[in-house]
C-alpha cells in the first residue's frame, strides 16, 4: 500500500505555526507526518515531534540543507528528537557513521539537488546508478524529487522504481492525478506539504478537509 506522508512544511521549510498547525489536524486518521529541518527553533520542534510519538505516529525529518556541516547538523537534530525516519540529504558517507546502531531509517536523496526550494538535475541513468549504489550499501529506502525533475518524469520513476528499492517521491504532487499516479507505481510513500495548505485537494476546506481526500484517494 502506499503511504501518505503530510509535511508540515512551505516552500522546504517547516511553517513557524506547525505546532498549531499539528492541534489543527490532530484527529484526522495521518499515520505518518513530517517536517524539514529548517524553518523552527529545536525546542519548537521537541514539542512538535513529542505530540506527534505521543499520538503514535511514525515521524519524518526531511534534509533541505545543501552543505555537508548543515547536514550533519540536521542529523544531530534527528537524533536528538528521536525521529523515526531520515529522508533527503546528499552527504550518504557522512551521515550514515551518525545513525550506526540506532532505530533511524535512512532514504536520502538521489541525483543533483539544486536550489531551495530544492530542485531535481541531472540524467535518468545517473539516478539509476545512485539508487542502485543506496541499494548496495544496504540502506533501506530513497527520497526522489520527482516532479521537481526538468525532463520526463514518468520514465525517472520507473526506470527508478526498476531497481528494487523503497522509494518516498516528494515535492511538489499537487493533484488528485498525480497522487493516483504514486499508488499506480506503488511507490512506498509519497509526501505533500504545500498543496495541502494551498487548498489544492479541496478549494473551499480546511486543512483536515484536504488531508482527509488524499487519504480516501489511495485506499
Amino acid at each position: 500500500m502506499t503511504e501518505f506522508i503530510f509535511m508540515e512544511t512551505y516552500n522546504d521549510m517547516t511553517k513557524s505555526d506547525a505546532i498549531k498547525v499539528y492541534k489543527e489536524i490532530r484527529d484526522t486518521k495521518l499515520k505518518f507526518i513530517g517536517f524539514k529541518d529548517i524553518g523552527l527553533p529545536i525546542e519548537k520542534l521537541k514539542e512538535l515531534h513529542s505530540m506527534m510519538k505521543k499520538d503514535g505516529r511514525t515521524t519524518f525529518l526531511e534534509v533541505v540543507s545543501a552543505s555537508e556541516k548543515d547536514t550533519i547538523r540536521s542529523t544531530k537534530v534527528a537524533l536528538e528528537l528521536g525521529v523515526d525516519y531520515l529522508i533527503g540529504g546528499t552527504y550518504i558517507e557522512s551521515t550514515l557513521p551518525l545513525i550506526k546502531n540506532t532505530k533511524i531509517k535512512y532514504f536520502p536523496y538521489v541525483g543533483k539537488i539544486v536550489d531551495h526550494p530544492c530542485k531535481l538535475r541531472g540524467s535518468i541513468e545517473e539516478m539509476v546508478e545512485d539508487t542502485k549504489k543506496v541499494k548496495k550499501m544496504g540502506i533501506p529506502g530513497i527520497n526522489l524529487l520527482a516532479y521537481r525533475y526538468n525532463a520526463d518524469v514518468e520514465k525517472l520513476m520507473e526506470k527508478v522504481g526498476d531497481v528494487g528499492i523503497p522509494m518516498i517521491v516528494a515535492g511538489s504532487i499537487d493533484s488528485f492525478e498525480r497522487v493516483r499516479e504514486m499508488k499506480k507505481l506503488d511507490v512506498w510513500a509519497f509526501t505533500i506539504g504545500g498543496a495541502i495548505f494551498d487548498k489544492k485537494f479541496v478549494s473551499n476546506g480546511s486543512l483536515k478537509d484536504n488531508i482527509n481526500a488524499v487519504l480516501k484517494e489511495i485506499k
